[in-house]
């Protein structure tokens, strides 16, 4: 089948460019919206919650899709609904960051392994953090090659070693959606769409397990936690020109933990 042309990136400086991000509503999520519309773009958001009112991004309201990416029919429904959205900027979408993900845990917040996860539970985490990702980009590949824009999935440092709170279907989740990256910047590269990976380590968020503290100690060189926004602004280098001819490859955003 022959590949149509792609079309020239927009010359105008002024024209304003839109990211879509899932999982925004917390950490790396809401770090990245900031930067992003710190940069003049345009940000459509989607998670599980409704827009909430005390959130202070006054553009939210109106790009937000509220969608249980754990539903593959409520997936294929926002996709619908995220076309619609884009008709304003000329059907074009720059960037689509695939950064929703979940690790369902045992009681007391224990980790839980191959043993203990249930069939069901390996299939809502499989959804959410590995077909949501792809279903959402070839159902807005047209969005993407109109302007030449970039893929970012959000995988995670337990996808290639097994971690001492993130569970089995987390880690195993996640190491498929980085060999997803390399099969999708081979498929989707002809079309002038880059997809690239974003592996952070151990991110000083709201939802730490206890004992983190050992492994900045024991196992990452600069000796802290990384700052959501340094995950951000590394989101926001794969989805700009400054990374041009980056593509299918992982960045790994850890202070040195993987070496």
């Amino acid at each position: 089948m022959a590949i149509p042309p792609i079309p020239e990136r927009r010359l105008s400086n002024q024209a304003r460019r839109v990211m879509l991000l899932t999982g925004a509503s917390r950490g790396i999520g809401h770090a990245t919206v900031k930067v992003f519309s710190a940069a003049g773009w345009r940000v459509l958001t989607v998670s599980r919650q409704a827009f909430p009112e005390e959130c202070p991004w006054d553009a939210g309201p109106e790009d937000h899709i509220q969608c249980d990416l754990a539903s593959p029919v409520d997936t294929l429904r926002a996709i619908k609904e995220i076309r619609l959205r884009l008709e304003p900027e000329g059907g074009r979408l720059d960037a689509l960051v695939n950064n929703a993900g979940i690790s369902p845990k045992g009681p007391g917040g224990a980790r839980m392994g191959a043993i203990e996860t249930s069939v069901e539970d390996w299939t809502t985490v499989f959804q959410v953090n590995f077909f949501s990702s792809i279903m959402l980009a070839r159902g807005l590949i047209e969005e993407l090659r109109r302007a030449s824009g970039a893929v970012v999935n959000v995988t995670s440092i337990a996808g290639g070693r097994v971690h001492p709170f993130a569970g089995a279907a987390y880690a195993t989740s996640k190491a498929a959606l980085m060999a997803l990256t390399r099969e999708m910047a081979h498929d989707f590269g002809p079309f002038g769409i880059r997809v690239n990976a974003i592996s952070p380590g151990e991110i000083d968020t709201a939802i730490l397990s206890p004992g983190t503290e050992k492994i900045v100690e024991e196992q990452i060189p600069l000796r802290r936690l990384g700052k959501t926004s340094e995950v951000a602004k590394a989101i926001y280098f794969l989805c700009t020109d400054a990374s041009s001819y980056v593509n299918g490859a992982e960045i790994h955003v850890n202070g040195g933990q993987h070496v």
